[in-house]
């Protein structure tokens, strides 16, 4: 079984058509994904990542709310006592707010557009833990 990853449409953004795509991408290169649909609280994205033991956590949001969303999830997942899971942001991310989201925590972004390979590659990158020495 692959490392398990978690889908997430927070906010009130209802379309949910590149979550998908990125999900079903995912799972065919050997990722276990859960989604969780659309217009999720962020303390029931936090639950459900730590209830499904994921090692990540993928924010999927067109509506502008993707700086406080992000800060929310990680700060949520720090409380949780899960500060662990990566949380990687996609969607419609303004260049200029690609620092901004790392500075919050995340520790990937990947603005529409973003090719699946190199989506897929650094998912990898970030899922792959330490290297044994």
């Amino acid at each position: 079984m692959g490392t398990r990853i978690l889908i997430a449409k927070p906010g009130l953004d209802g379309h949910d058509r590149g979550a998908k795509i990125v999900a079903r991408a995912l799972r065919d290169a050997g990722f276990e994904v859960v989604f969780t649909g659309i217009r999720q609280r962020v303390d029931d994205i936090v639950a459900t990542a730590v209830q499904e033991d994921v090692a990540m956590v993928g924010l999927s949001m067109l509506s502008g709310a993707h700086l406080a969303l992000t800060a929310r999830t990680v700060e949520g997942l720090r409380a949780a006592d899960a500060g662990d899971i990566t949380v990687v942001v996609g969607g419609t991310i303004p260049p200029a707010d690609v620092p901004r989201l790392k500075a919050v925590g995340a520790a990937g972004v990947f603005p529409t557009g973003t090719p699946l390979d190199v989506l897929v590659a650094e998912v990898r990158a970030l899922t792959a833990g330490p290297a044994s020495p």
